[in-house]
């Protein structure tokens, strides 16, 4: 069973319990008690690296790991990881395909009152336009749990997004519910309208559903923790079966998850579709539940644009 714990605590706890293969290496740029790596590195001393703040340096070193046959995770907070070290992931790391994983914390508008040069909102556009690169959001801790694992399995370049909030466990509550990198969780079934979601925002929108159902509308929510690849088959068939589609991400609304379900169905199954995300805007500082609000990603926002969508059909 899950806890209602954020998914960097998941992710670390899952590290430890998964990391015991002798060629993972860990590496982390002075964070290891905000990325939660320190879980590993007590466990697994010798294969922790703790790089200092030199992020762009951690990639490479990472890289020249996995030269050598290593599993390379990477870690510091998502600003830093998409940002800082850009370069370094584009041509050291996805360019040659080497099996390093790069693992961006704090992401998102809630780390609250580190307020806007730590709300990392640019991340999964920028991670996704990589080639090469696998892009996952979990959206709780049984998923991440089950998303760590996963990467450690895979071979190639990923990057794996968490937060700093404690979220809801709602995966786990589904018994049919099956992690697979790049297929989407369908996790409730609906004909009206569709809601598209990863990362916390997941929670949010089965709370909105739950307001659509006491209105009489019959929303789908579909779990998209895989940015890239993305699920297309997932996609188009809620656009055929339902004719609206909404997205909800804690991320810029330009080059997200709303991006990536858009350029699936304009040019396979057109229907409207409704974007909850931020607004081309910076962050600001604030307690988490406040930001939400005022960035309107809550589930009141999303029921709203579900039901715009569904006016939009034709």
């Amino acid at each position: 069973m899950g806890e209602n714990i954020s998914t960097r605590v998941a992710y670390g706890l899952a590290l430890e319990e998964f990391g015991d293969r002798d060629n993972v290496y860990v590496f982390d740029a002075d964070l290891k008690s905000c990325t939660m790596t320190q879980y590993f590195s007590e466990k697994y001393p010798e294969r922790f690296f703790n790089i200092g703040i030199a992020e762009a340096n951690m990639v490479d070193i990472a890289a020249g790991f996995a030269t050598c046959g290593a599993v390379s995770l990477v870690h510091t907070f998502a600003v830093f990881a998409a940002g800082r070290t850009y370069d370094q992931i584009r041509n050291s790391v996805a360019y040659p395909g080497l099996n390093v994983k790069i693992i961006g914390s704090h992401a998102g508008l809630t780390v609250g009152e580190d307020g806007a040069s730590h709300q990392c909102i640019e991340d999964i556009s920028l991670m996704r336009t990589i080639p090469k690169m696998t892009v996952i959001v979990p959206c709780d801790s049984h998923e991440t749990r089950l998303a760590t694992k996963a990467v450690l399995e895979y071979e190639g370049p990923c990057y794996l997004r968490t937060g700093r909030c404690a979220l809801d466990c709602v995966t786990d509550n589904f018994e049919n519910y099956k992690f697979e990198i790049g297929k989407g969780v369908q996790l409730v079934d609906g004909t009206d309208v569709t809601i598209i979601a990863c990362g916390l925002m997941v929670q949010e929108s089965l709370k909105a559903e739950k307001i659509l159902e006491a209105e009489g509308i019959n929303a789908r929510v579909i779990d998209m923790h895989t940015i890239k690849p993305i699920d297309r088959d997932i996609i188009i068939k809620a656009a055929k079966e339902t004719g609206a589609i909404v997205t909800a991400e804690e991320h810029n609304v330009i080059g997200g998850l709303g991006g990536s379900v858009s350029e699936v169905i304009v040019g396979t199954e057109p229907v409207p579709i409704e974007f909850i995300g931020v607004e081309d805007k910076f962050g600001h500082s604030g307690a988490p539940k406040e930001l939400l609000e005022s960035f309107g990603l809550t589930p009141e926002h999303i029921a709203a644009a579900a039901k715009q969508a569904i006016q939009r059909k034709k």
